[in-house]
């Protein structure tokens, strides 16, 4: 195991919660955030930021990769370190195109348009591995602490 001074251990190992793909179970994630965010004594503003962002990430897995029927689960992972949380959100659902532009309905943004651009703007790293035609998404983001 790491020394905990390091901004490379993990301070309780990597946390991973299993939701079935239903929007009732988002709340979950959250507070399994929270929870983590009390051990670290994360700020309110962060703890927003992080929740916002979670919240964007796991509602894309939630609506788009499974659709109205929602068969299937979102994995979860939560790291924190030191320096940085770390938090991966992954399904088995249908792949998107990470690189498509925001949907406009009749010069109105269309629901749900802005999620990745929200987490970019929250996060300080993003990945995603994601596409069109393909099963699974895997999306993570990184933000650093003061």
């Amino acid at each position: 195991m790491g020394d905990l001074a390091s901004s490379d251990a993990n301070l309780f190992g990597p946390i991973r919660l299993r939701i079935p793909a239903k929007a009732e179970y988002i709340t979950l994630c959250r507070l399994a955030l929270s929870g983590l965010a009390e051990l670290r004594g994360l700020g309110d503003d962060t703890l927003a930021d992080l929740k916002l962002a979670l919240t964007e990430a796991v509602s894309n897995s939630v609506r788009h990769a499974y659709g109205a029927a929602g068969d299937g689960h979102v994995d979860v992972t939560y790291e924190l370190h030191p320096d940085r949380v770390g938090i991966e959100v992954v399904d088995d659902g249908l792949g998107f195109d990470p690189d498509e532009a925001p949907s406009f309905d009749n010069g109105e943004l269309s629901e749900g348009g802005l999620g990745i651009a929200i987490i970019e703007t929250i996060a300080d790293e993003l990945e995603i591995e994601s596409q069109v035609g393909r099963r699974g998404s895997r999306l993570r983001f990184v933000k650093r602490l003061p």
